[in-house]
């Protein structure tokens, strides 16, 4: 088992779908004498994987990877691995991910346009327990106000997020055809959307979903 010391590196494990983009922040990175990329992911269930395998210091995680996001990951580390911190970085930073990050315990959120060497600076603010908030999507966050979903709104309009029908959302939800449809019903009359795909794209551009 690796020890906490002085002269270890910081261990950081990177997420993100984008082969490239993972490739060269992990290559920038491997400059700072003090980091070392212990794993790499593609997907969300990789990432919580490769977590656990090489129990890293930070873990970085895009916000938006197949299988699940990077607050899902990020929740699932709270519980599975409480020493790792976790940072969000997106180029979608919408003001409804910011706080659903936060309520997960992520203790940083940072734009892609970061610098890797601003990114390795937050790395080390976010281990040594302190938070990192990008501050446009901070005043963002602020002005936008929460989300008028409930976490049963929320998860049955990401369900439809892809056009399936009614019968695959409920039988995916373990719901009944008729709950599905009053859900999406009264997720599209909060948000103010004429149909459940426009309030899908709504909900998407506020980061409620």
């Amino acid at each position: 088992m690796t020890t906490e010391g002085p002269d270890r590196p910081l261990r950081v494990l990177l997420a993100d779908d984008e082969h490239l983009i993972r490739g060269a922040l992990a290559a920038l990175l491997a400059l700072e004498d003090d980091l070392i990329v212990v794993a790499e992911a593609a997907s969300g269930p990789e990432a919580l994987a490769m977590a656990l395998a090489h129990r890293p210091d930070v873990a970085v995680l895009d916000l938006q990877m197949p299988g699940a996001d990077g607050v899902k990951v990020a929740t699932s580390l709270r519980t599975e691995l409480p020493g790792c911190r976790t940072m969000i970085v997106t180029s979608h930073g919408r003001p409804g991910h910011l706080k659903r990050a936060l309520a997960a315990g992520v203790r940083g959120f940072v734009p892609k346009t970061v610098s890797a060497r601003r990114l390795a600076e937050i790395i080390r603010t976010v281990h040594a327990g302190n938070r990192y908030v990008d501050p446009e999507l901070a005043a963002d966050a602020i002005s936008a106000g929460d989300s008028p979903l409930t976490a049963r709104e929320a998860e049955v309009l990401e369900l439809a997020a892809d056009g399936a029908p009614v019968a695959e959302i409920a039988e995916r939800a373990s719901l009944s055809q008729g709950t599905v449809r009053n859900y999406l019903s009264s997720a599209a009359s909060k948000i103010g959307a004429e149909n459940r795909h426009t309030a899908v794209r709504l909900a998407r551009e506020r980061g409620w979903v």
